[in-house]
Formats: C-alpha cells, sequence, structure tokens
C-alpha cells in the first residue's frame, strides 16, 4: 500500500538476493569471440577493434571504462585475442580477463594507434573493423597514424549483443526482479513532505540491501515535474495528490534493470486515472504486437495507435508519447534495436526490450510505465509484470 510504511522498516525487510543467477561461462564467451569472427570476416575485414567499455566487457569479461588511453581488444579473424592497453594498467586489467589475451602494452609517451597498426602488419594486414562506440578522435588517429583501411564494426558489435543468451536473459532477469522489489517498497515508504533527495537515497541503499552494487540511475519525480520525461533539476517535496514517477535500475554482474512506475500519492483525479488508464493500454499494445520476424517499428505503431484512438498525440504531440516506444537493453542501459519508426530491425527470439510508451499533459504531468520484456518464439515474455493500477504497486 502506497505510504503505508518507515524508510527504516522497508530496508530492515530487504536481504541480499537468495537465488543469484551464474555469470556468464567462459565457453559463451568463447563463443562470442567465434561469432564475432564469422561476422568481421562477413564484412570483409582480418580483424576487430572493440574499444574499453561495455563490448569488451561482453567479450572478454573486462568492465573497463572508456577514456582517453585506448584500451581495447584487437580480434583477428584467425586467431587469438590481443589486449592493447598502458603498461602499467597491465596487472589491473589482468586480474579482470576472464579468458587469456596476449597483451600488447604501451608506454605513456607512446601510440597506443602506431601499436593497433603494428599489430595488424604483424596478422598479415587487412582492412580493420572499428567498434561504433570508440571516439571520433581515436578512429581519427588511428587512420591518421596507421594507414588502415577502417571499416565501422556495427555489423559486428550489434549482431552479437543484440541477441540475449538463456544466461543473459537470467542476469537481467535477477536484476529487474530486485528493481522491482525496490520500487514496491519505495512506494510504501513515501509520506509527505519527503524530498526527492531522500527518496533516491533510500533507493540506492534499498538496492545495495538485496544485493546490487547500488543504482545505475534514478529519476524521482512528484506532480508537475512527471511531465518532463527524464525530470526537473533541483528538490520537490511530496504533496497530498501528488503523481509520483520514479524511474532506476541496477547492474548484476554489468547486465541492467530499468523499471518506471507512476502512481498516485493520495486520491487520483479523473483525468490523471484517465491517462493512466490509456498509458496501460498502449503498453499491452506494444506487448501484444511482438512477433518474430516483425520491425521494431511496428511495436512502436501498435503503442501509438491506442493513442490516437483516444484522441491523444500524433506522432510525438502533445498530449501524447513524446519519445519512442522502447529501446534494447543488456550491459549497456539503451543498446540497438529500438521500438521506434524508421528501426526495421526485425525481431528475434533472444531480443530485450524496454516499453514505456509515455503519456504526456504538457505543464501538468506525465504517467510512464516501464516494464521490459524479452521475445521469444511464441511472443513477447515480461520480465516483470506492469503495474497493476494507479495506487497499486
Amino acid at each position: 500500500m502506497i505510504g503505508s510504511s518507515t524508510a527504516e522498516a522497508e530496508l530492515a525487510a530487504l536481504s541480499p538476493w537468495p537465488t543469484p543467477a551464474p555469470p556468464i561461462s567462459p565457453e559463451e564467451r568463447r563463443a562470442r569471440l567465434a561469432r564475432a569472427r564469422r561476422l568481421t570476416r562477413d564484412l570483409g575485414c582480418g580483424a576487430l577493434l572493440v574499444n574499453a567499455g561495455a563490448s569488451l566487457n561482453y567479450f572478454l569479461g573486462v568492465p573497463w571504462g572508456a577514456s582517453e588511453r585506448l584500451v581495447a581488444m584487437l580480434l583477428p579473424v584467425d586467431g587469438d585475442p590481443l589486449l592493447i592497453c598502458p603498461h602499467f594498467e597491465r596487472g589491473s586489467l589482468e586480474a579482470e580477463l576472464k579468458l587469456p589475451a596476449e597483451l600488447r602494452l604501451w608506454q605513456e609517451h607512446e601510440s597506443p594507434h602506431r601499436l593497433v597498426g603494428q599489430a595488424m602488419r604483424d596478422l598479415g594486414g587487412g582492412r580493420l573493423a572499428v567498434d561504433p562506440a570508440i571516439s571520433f578522435e581515436a578512429v581519427s588517429r588511428l587512420g591518421r597514424e596507421t594507414g588502415l583501411e577502417l571499416v565501422e564494426a556495427g555489423p559486428v558489435i550489434h549482431g552479437c549483443r543484440m541477441v540475449k543468451s538463456a544466461a543473459e536473459i537470467a542476469l537481467m532477469q535477477q536484476a529487474k526482479s530486485m528493481t522491482l522489489q525496490v520500487q514496491q517498497a519505495t512506494a510504501r515508504m513515501l509520506r509527505e513532505g519527503i524530498t526527492t533527495g531522500e527518496v533516491k537515497g533510500f533507493i540506492a541503499a534499498a538496492h545495495r540491501r538485496v544485493g546490487a552494487s547500488g543504482s545505475s540511475f534514478v529519476i524521482v519525480q512528484f506532480g508537475r515535474g512527471t511531465a518532463f520525461p527524464h525530470g526537473l533539476p533541483g528538490e520537490q517535496a511530496l504533496q497530498e495528490g501528488d503523481l509520483v514517477l520514479i524511474d532506476t535500475g541496477c547492474y548484476v554482474q554489468g547486465y541492467q534493470s530499468d523499471i518506471t512506475r507512476t502512481y498516485a500519492f493520495g486520491r487520483p483525479t479523473a483525468e490523471q486515472r484517465r491517462i493512466w488508464d490509456i498509458e496501460k493500454e498502449a503498453q499491452a499494445a506494444a506487448f501484444a504486437r511482438v512477433e518474430i520476424g516483425i520491425p521494431c517499428e511496428d511495436v512502436d505503431a501498435a503503442a501509438r495507435a491506442v493513442l490516437a484512438k483516444h484522441g491523444l498525440g500524433p506522432d510525438y504531440d502533445l498530449p501524447g508519447t513524446p519519445h519512442r516506444t522502447g529501446h534494447g537493453i543488456g550491459l549497456s542501459i539503451h543498446e540497438p534495436a529500438y521500438l521506434v519508426r524508421g528501426d526495421r530491425t526485425p525481431l528475434a527470439a533472444g531480443m530485450c526490450f524496454s516499453n514505456e510508451p509515455m503519456i504526456v499533459v504538457p505543464d501538468r504531468f506525465g504517467v510512464r510505465l516501464e516494464d521490459h520484456m524479452h521475445v521469444t518464439e511464441a511472443g513477447a515474455r515480461w520480465f516483470t509484470e506492469p503495474q497493476p493500477a494507479i495506487d497499486r504497486l
């Protein structure tokens, strides 16, 4: 029940997740590398360069953030991976590796891009497929300093990461179930006068209590603030009759959750309830449209058809939905493919998406219900059950 408890009681009732999902196995990571080699060869390239970030974590299990210092995997189409990294980071990177990789080290005064070029010459040359997440500066220097022909490697990276394995789905299921539990506890601890900052602090602590490393992000908005998809700056204090919008997630072994709930603190108005019900209908329509082989944009169209039926929109006009219906999710909070007009990527079993066709009534309030689903041979399957009513979680 919304507002029926306290922060202290809700934190005390939370405990570490009892059945943690197993980590990604070395066998699965080797299969990922094999698929990346095949896709790189299909691009007509001799090797793939994967930058630090989510994709390096995906292939080698190294959760290393990108910076101005190049840390990257060079994967030949025939041969074992090489890891290009600063000499002084060697020990830290070796400790993170989930698969063996030969290290090619560079000192601070040396060019890592020339090191990539030398490695390519050692491999016999050829075109280099480059991670689309690598910075423009790094790509420019790579081309200028090596003379290599560079090819954008989106078909390789996305071709590997868009479809999730059973092990990935299990990790995502744990993360999403944990966040749903935190969302429910948060609703119960609300009280009149509580600030958005206090709620954010509770959510971070609650995620830690269930076994996450904390919240990956937190958006908390009350009243008029809910009309802005990613909120307004500054503190807000909760008042009777406000709508509450909370969008948050956490990490489990790098895999992410992202759940939004919108509900009334007190009795909702007739207009708030009407818009909430349309939002729930649009979310359900998007879920029902999921089918193997259809383009992603068809799911977005199904949600927007519901809004148009109720006189909202059209397109991105307000009152209506100002953004896409959903995004892919995995090791990145937003990743391809996207449930939006123009994305004609065919749905395939194992793809995972948010489903969140938010409705905004300008300068008054907004309603976003966000749950995630994965594609199966029989259609969509929820990770978390959608919110049942505007006054219940």
